[in-house]
């Protein structure tokens, strides 16, 4: 039965929301990856999506959705990556003010391109705790409207029109594959797919560094992990987060984590053999198909969803050039 709060007729209002604004991304075969995993494999590139990752679906259709006072005064998001620049787009196309608050550590580039897509940038401190403090301050004095990167049904719900896409485009697709973090996007994708087709497989993937998700499953209850430095940064999760994880309980069918060797493999191969240039985040979903996580029947119809593009280019070019990089710890 389902329980959940989030629903396909949710995520089918998101699409046509959100349908004047975004891009609609791209099946791509890899068939370079069919000879090695004997399967028929599709990749969604969301890095080829406005500001360069999923992100921007769930922003947008979060403040479509708000009031004409509530757009009048401005959305407040806490972030230091893709869900930053999103909601700084997203404020800029729909003429409405956007304060974005990111760790003062955070490298000068992600700040750049924040206030470059139209933020209004509050550098705080690292720590997490602190910074929903400043978020909550700020929306008590100025009235601004919260828009949380995962927590947010709005939020999942537009991230859950990569599924629609991925069905439209190829409708016998067997298995959906997706990176997570705090469970925005596997909980948007899980309910749509679910929702159209049962028997279809979702399965999510996170980073051996950071999983909180995994081991809470195997717990089987919400369990806290410490994390350590992962190349995978922007799907960080020390513990599962409260509205995605009943979703992706009902829905997910398995959740398996990748080491990092496994990542810089799949990080590489990606740009040499399918030419897109993914951040190690997204290239989780391609570890675990070559680390054998995931098992496949011969000839499956598989979709794995690349999240997002925006990582330091001279890492990435470390990475390609087979030097090391070493990972963060993302909170």
């Amino acid at each position: 039965m389902n329980t959940s709060p989030l629903t396909l007729k949710d995520i089918e209002q998101a699409a046509e929301r959100i349908s004047p604004y975004i891009t609609v991304t791209p099946l791509l075969r890899a068939e370079y990856l069919d000879d090695i995993l004997a399967a028929q494999i599709y990749i969604k590139p969301e890095m080829l999506q406005l500001t360069g990752s999923f992100k921007i679906r769930g922003a947008l259709n979060k403040a479509l959705v708000l009031s004409p006072e509530e757009r009048s005064n401005g959305i407040i998001c806490s972030s230091s990556g893709n869900h930053a620049q999103a909601c700084a787009y997203a404020g800029k196309l729909l003429n409405m003010k956007s304060v974005i608050v990111i760790p003062e550590d955070a490298p000068q580039i992600k700040i750049n391109n924040t206030k470059r897509l139209g933020g209004d940038v509050i550098t705080w401190e690292r720590s997490y705790a602190s910074r929903m403090k400043k978020v909550a301050d700020e929306i008590a004095e100025n009235h601004y409207t919260m828009v949380h990167g995962y927590e947010d049904y709005a939020v999942m719900a537009g991230q859950g029109t990569i599924a629609l896409e991925i069905l439209d485009s190829q409708t016998d697709i067997e298995t959906v594959v997706v990176p997570l973090g705090g469970g925005g996007l596997a909980s948007g994708v899980a309910t749509a797919i679910k929702g159209k087709n049962k028997n279809i497989r979702v399965i999510a993937v996170q980073a051996a560094a950071t999983c909180a998700f995994y081991v809470s499953r195997e717990k089987g209850e919400k369990t806290r992990v410490e994390c350590t430095p992962t190349l995978a940064d922007g799907i960080g999760c020390s513990y599962p987060s409260d509205n995605p994880y009943p979703i992706i309980e009902e829905y997910v069918d398995e959740i398996v984590v990748v080491e990092e060797e496994d990542i810089l493999h799949a990080t590489k191969l990606i740009a040499k053999e399918v030419k897109l240039i993914a951040e190690p985040t997204s290239c989780v979903v391609v570890a675990a198909l070559l680390a054998k996580k995931i098992f496949l029947k011969r000839n499956e119809k598989v979709a794995l969803v690349l999240s997002s593009g925006n990582w330091d280019l001279n890492k990435l070019g470390q990475i390609y050039k087979g030097e090391i990089v070493e990972g963060n710890i993302a909170t």
